[in-house]
């Protein structure tokens, strides 16, 4: 629980006093769609290796 609330305070403390709301969004977005994008490689690499691919 501790390493959670480090993360949020680190995530809350980067977009603090960034700016303007276009550029504070942006980053908002971008920070969402890099995580989702890696929890999905995560899952299929996981597939693969679960399934027995052969990665030769």
């Amino acid at each position: 629980m501790k390493h959670i609330l480090l993360i949020k305070e680190i995530y809350l403390e980067a977009f603090r006093n960034l700016g303007p709301l276009v550029v504070k969004n942006f980053f908002k977005i971008f920070t969402w769609f890099c995580l989702i994008s890696f929890i999905i490689v995560l899952y299929a690499f996981i597939f693969r290796v679960a399934t027995g691919f052969a990665f030769d």
